[in-house]
């Protein structure tokens, strides 16, 4: 396969984007912050006293008249850093409950657009051997024992990331799998873009690139 892509790129000039030594450049109907004011509506009530709040939108758009999409990805909340895993960071997703959607988006982070791994950030199919914890979905009765379990199999030290709204906040179906303190990292979005999630992940490292 990445012989593949490795000719593919010499005929068709195809190449990973320049995150992070350069912005991306946002496409029109991908999650990023909201500017505005007033009141409206919200499923998920993601309009709180005239004012915007990241972690419950699902982006369904019908504040749009007093909320406008700024292309500013860093719709994330970095709570705590690990500079130990500057030099690498192996992920281990759970899918506690989700539609699929921030299944996927991660999933792209790995792609040859994108290239976590030339960033350091690689992904493990063991909680043992991950540093940090990747939760989407809401909370099901069925994947809690296997979230704990999951978790207390991590070494130390750990980071746990809430990857988009059902995660952070339990969206528009249900409930967040844990209580927000406990997460380290929340990355809203419904679902994030591949930009956001990278972006999130290297803060969480401690890494920054202003």
């Amino acid at each position: 396969m990445s012989s593949f892509w490795f000719f593919e790129g010499l005929r068709k000039g195809r190449k990973t984007e320049k995150f992070p030594r350069a912005p991306p450049e946002s496409p029109p109907l991908r999650p990023s912050r909201m500017k505005g004011e007033g009141f409206h509506e919200c499923p998920t009530d993601a309009i709180a006293e005239g004012e915007w709040v990241q972690e419950k939108c699902i982006f369904c758009r019908r504040c749009e008249e007093q909320f406008k999409p700024t292309g500013e990805q860093d719709i994330f909340d970095v709570k705590r850093t690990e500079k130990i895993l500057m030099r690498s960071i192996h992920l281990y997703r759970l899918d506690s409950g989700s539609c699929g959607a921030c299944n996927t988006e991660f999933s792209a982070i790995f792609d040859p657009q994108y290239d976590a791994h030339r960033l350091r950030i690689f992904e493990t199919n063991t909680p043992r051997h991950a540093d940090a914890i990747v939760i989407m979905g809401i909370a099901t009765d069925g994947m809690k024992e296997a979230l704990d379990r999951a978790y207390e199999a991590m070494p130390e030290p750990k980071l746990v990331i809430a990857l988009g709204a059902c995660a952070v906040s339990g969206g528009v179906l249900g409930d967040a799998p844990l209580d927000r303190d406990m997460y380290d990292v929340e990355i809203a979005g419904c679902p994030p873009s591949p930009y956001t999630i990278l972006e999130a992940i290297d803060r969480a490292r401690g890494d920054s690139h202003d």
